[in-house]
């Protein structure tokens, strides 16, 4: 199961023309998550609606009525869907009673650790991120420091010519 993992720059970013940028940038692997599409191929494929997108943004799983069909796995283009092949629970070292149980047979993905965010805390992965390389915030919020991140730094979208229309910008 994944939520954040490594990709090659051109895995990443395969329609961005890289010619004559510096290999030090195109030789590292990427880190990618899932995109929070704002038109999510995921959500229309799911029959059972586990899938949907949240007013905010966020694309959401329901792990209990999701029943493993894995439609939205073969509609996600950028590969952010897993599904458990096997019960992730005796892998848990110390389950959160906040955050539900998946069993066997059921499709994740990234939420943004919604739990934390309805508590006013940052996703997981951004407060465990030392080097403060993550950023989270509304990006309908021209003053939040995700929007000002933005403005002040050059930031590519995996496969945005899809209409897919990802929300997660990936810093250069």
């Amino acid at each position: 199961v994944k939520w954040i993992w490594k990709e090659k720059f051109s895995g990443a970013f395969p329609d961005q023309e890289a010619e004559y940028v510096d290999e030090a940038l195109t030789s590292k692997p990427v880190l990618v998550f899932c995109n929070h599409c704002d038109n999510p191929p995921c959500v229309r494929v799911c029959p059972t609606q586990a899938t949907w997108r949240r007013d905010d943004g966020i694309v959401m799983m329901d792990w209990h009525r999701c029943i493993g069909c894995r439609y939205c796995v073969a509609g996600c283009p950028y590969g952010s869907r897993s599904f458990n092949w096997v019960d992730p629970r005796p892998f848990l070292k110390s389950p959160t009673p906040d955050f539900p149980t998946r069993t066997k047979g059921v499709v994740e993905k990234c939420t943004f650790c919604d739990e934390r965010i309805g508590k006013g805390q940052q996703p997981a992965c951004v407060e465990a991120c030392k080097e403060k390389a993550l950023v989270f915030g509304d990006l309908n919020d021209p003053d939040s420091a995700v929007r000002q991140t933005l403005r002040a730094r050059f930031a590519l979208r995996r496969k945005a010519g899809l209409g897919t229309r990802p929300a997660i910008h990936y810093l250069v």
